[in-house]
């Protein structure tokens, strides 16, 4: 129930920012100007703002507006006799079917099926990328952020996912994007390894050992650590050693990045995850120094405790110190993402960089941005893209025995669930290659598990709901996709199917599948500028109840003319934005199921 409402929210929000500042050739727009010379012709007031609404169901139009209720005020007459007379009005117009005063102060408007039917031509456009933006200024989205010699465990997902999704959106509304894998190669961790693999790699080669052989590695040095305090110094001073050049350390180092990416690459496959970039904390080994220099000379970098060098801000900022070197020349995280940002404006000239990171760092970042601005940089725009934390409504999936919970581990648990709900429908799922479907709706169910709840939040992981047919899931997108295909095949149609040009009437399923496919494009730019893919996910969601709510009353093939040609093209219509927006999602969809 919670659910439905916040969709229903979201819809009225949506259109009442979208429809007239991003569709300004629009019927709506046109709709607008004219209600608004209605309310100056009628009443003498100018600058009227007019909001438009989708109602809840279609019995009550195809938008409507509060606008008689805003009048009221101004000329204190009542709201209905002013609905009524506003109605009167844009019922005269050409786009218009018929407008009535309803409820306290609204103007019901239903639209003529050929306007509705015409601006679907905006849905079927906004599924092509577009390439309007080319000679702009790139925009870096930085993700997925991984450690050297550790596997991604299922809370790397989150950053993971959702940066891609950006860069999804960003390339498909025509921005030059650079994905960038900033991977952890650098630091202390490294040096604890380092002293592990000396003191217990038993003789093999790095190259030979696995990353769940490194990993044991580096967990077996904390555990060491605790009764061997000595262990801590000797990896600080094992890193020092790495810094300043010691060729056997950086052998070994170049190992360890080797293996772990090596290990990495099928997994980012799976998710579908592509990087443009995979420069790591290690390319700014020559590039931090001049940024140290930078900062003391201006006065920003100033002596601490034993000689580090810190930053101290101002008090209205209400940030505390920042760290930049420590006592012993070592370098940290800022050190190095100081440079980075450096690097990136010099050599890219980005419009914007988005760091999609967890929110345990928000703190981190704002102490960055801060000290980027007391550089007195010119910057691009800078933005922490907030992810949430992880929780598991399973309570067993929370520990592994004190290690951490392998992504690819629940993928294949994710595959092997989809595999058994395969089995256990029988014949009601048919496919080629059920094994490929299994991955499909396996991995599709995990990242959609994510990408359907707000970032900003804390993000649950729950199987049930994530392989639910019935519930805002990949698997009822994909099998809502696979029914249209299905279709479309039994009519030996094609993707892209023509709408009729003469439609008399729409039935009640009809019109509330053309509104909901009219959407589409909305859908994406708010999702896209609020950095938020749940909103794209609710808006799939609600296309396949509308479509199945179409699917289960009307009948499509044996449909007379013209109405089984709308349908089918409102079928094939359905079927192209829910690939396209399933994609940009970072998932497939199925075309049997």
């Amino acid at each position: 129930m919670e659910m439905r409402l916040f969709s229903v929210t979201f819809r009225t929000v949506f259109w009442r920012f979208f429809l007239f500042k991003d569709c300004a050739a629009s019927m709506f727009s046109a709709l607008q100007s004219k209600a608004q010379q209605i309310v100056q012709s009628l009443y003498g007031l100018d600058g009227v703002h007019i909001s438009w609404e989708r109602p809840q169901q279609t019995v009550f139009g195809d938008i409507a507006t509060p606008v008689a209720l805003q009048v009221a005020k101004r000329i204190k007459k009542h709201p209905n006799a002013i609905a009524g007379e506003i109605a009167e009005r844009l019922s005269k117009e050409p786009s218009v079917d018929r407008a009535e005063a309803a409820g306290p102060g609204y103007v019901n408007v239903w639209l003529k099926p050929e306007v509705l039917i015409e601006e679907l031509m905006r849905t079927r456009e906004a599924c092509t990328a577009r390439d309007t933006r080319t000679e702009e200024h790139p925009v870096i989205v930085e993700y997925s952020q991984p450690n050297v010699a550790k596997p991604l465990g299922i809370h790397h997902i989150l950053s993971t996912v959702i940066g891609q999704t950006l860069v999804n959106f960003y390339r498909h509304a025509g921005y030059p994007v650079i994905a960038w894998n900033y991977m952890g190669d650098w630091g202390t961790q490294f040096g604890k390894l380092a002293v592990a693999f000396k003191r217990w790699g038993e003789g093999k080669k790095v190259s030979e050992c696995s990353i769940e052989e490194l990993l044991a590695l580096y967990v077996r040095f904390h555990d060491e650590a605790e009764q061997d305090p000595l262990l801590e110094e000797e990896a600080r001073k094992t890193f020092v050693m790495l810094e300043r050049g010691d060729e056997g350390v950086r052998a070994f180092w170049r190992d360890v990045v080797g293996v772990t990416k090596a290990s990495l690459g099928h997994l980012y496959d799976r998710l579908h995850v592509k990087f443009d970039l995979d420069i790591s904390e290690s390319f700014y080994e020559d590039k931090m120094a001049p940024i140290l220099e930078e900062g003391t000379k201006k006065n920003i970098f100033t002596k601490g405790e034993k000689g580090a060098l810190i930053v101290e801000f101002s008090e209205e900022s209400k940030l505390p110190p920042a760290l930049v070197q420590k006592a012993d020349e070592g370098t940290l995280y800022a050190t190095r993402d100081l440079a980075n940002l450096r690097y990136r404006i010099d050599t890219y000239r980005p419009e914007r960089i988005l760091y999609v990171v967890d929110v345990a760092q928000m703190l981190y970042f704002q102490q960055l941005f801060a000290i980027a601005n007391l550089l007195q940089w010119k910057l691009p725009e800078l933005q922490h893209v907030v992810v949430g934390r992880m929780r598991f409504a399973d309570k067993k999936m929370s520990t592994r025995k004190g290690n951490i919970l392998r992504l690819e581990e629940v993928l294949d648990e994710a595959v092997k669930r989809a595999g058994d709900l395969i089995k256990s429908r029988g014949d009601s799922i048919q496919s080629d290659d059920p094994q490929d479907l299994a991955e499909m709706m396996g991995v599709g169910a995990v990242v959609y598990g994510i990408l359907s709840q707000n970032r900003q939040s804390e993000l649950v992981f729950d199987w049930d709901r994530m392989l639910s047919y019935e519930g805002n899931s990949a698997p009822y997108l994909q099998y809502t996709h696979a029914r249209a295909r299905s279709v479309l095949r039994k009519a030996d149609a094609g993707e892209s199917i023509a709408f009729p040009q003469c439609i008399a009437a729409l039935t009640e399923a009809e019109r509330a599948l053309v509104g909901t496919l009219q959407q589409f494009p909305h859908s994406l730019q708010e999702a896209l500028s609020g950095h938020l893919p749940h909103h794209l996910t609710h808006y799939l969601y609600e296309l396949c109840q509308s479509f199945n709510a179409f699917y289960n009353s009307e009948p499509i093939l044996q449909a007379a003319e013209p109405q089984k040609t709308l349908r089918l093209a409102l079928t094939a219509l359905t079927a192209t934005v829910l690939k396209c927006g399933a994609e940009l999602l970072t998932l497939r969809v199925p075309d049997r199921m």
